[in-house]
């Protein structure tokens, strides 16, 4: 009479723990590796998309505050306006970044207003007045400290994406890829779209 229970016990218990060793091979080969690489990318991009919008969002004050010393730059004023408005058109989701020409575009647009950015700073070197101006120096400082804020960005975001992008290319991960996630495409980068990419965009600063 026991002998059955006790049996059916025994089975189950080597059948729960054969499951937990399957479970546990799995995760110690990297099953889950290729979707968590994949999220970090796209926290990783979100990171680039917030400093740059920070960039975008300095670029107004700082038009203005330029304007009020030095009208007749209306030239240099309307360029850095109209990058801003390009840079900021160009949205990139989390869907998009394995589209080639529209990682391009944002990148060109980003470096459209890095160099009007960079134009209007020296402009600032012919107006004393405006360079000792307290609102000017804060917008100056914190241009570049989101510039620094950028390059850090976009480092990780290269990082991140060469990871994911080796994963899914060497065992035993491109196993995986194949068998669990096939719909998950290789990712671009900045280094696939512009030439020296990885480094940070340069606003000069007389």
């Amino acid at each position: 009479m026991l002998t059955r229970p006790t049996l059916f016990s025994d089975r189950h218990v080597w059948r729960l723990a054969f499951a937990l060793f399957v479970v546990t091979l799995l995760t110690g080969c990297g099953v889950n590796n290729i979707p968590t690489y994949d999220e970090q990318v796209k926290a990783a991009w979100s990171q680039v998309e917030n400093q740059y919008q920070r960039r975008a969002d300095l670029v107004p004050n700082l038009v203005e505050t330029v304007k009020g010393f030095a009208r007749q730059e209306q030239e240099t004023l309307t360029e850095v306006v109209e990058a801003r408005a390009r840079a900021t058109s160009i949205q990139i989701d989390a869907e998009s970044l394995d589209d080639p020409e529209k990682m391009q575009q944002f990148e060109q647009a980003q470096q459209q207003l890095t160099g009007a950015l960079s134009r209007l700073m020296a402009v600032s070197e012919r107006y004393p007045d405006l360079k000792s101006n307290q609102n000017f120096l804060t917008l100056q400082s914190q241009l570049e400290g989101t510039e620094n804020r950028i390059a850090v960005a976009r480092r990780d975001f290269i990082t991140a994406v060469e990871r994911y992008n080796t994963e899914i290319r060497t065992f035993p991960g491109r196993l995986w890829h194949s068998i669990l996630y096939s719909d998950m495409p290789v990712r671009e980068n900045f280094e696939a779209t512009t030439e020296n990419a990885d480094q940070a965009p340069q606003v000069e600063f007389e």
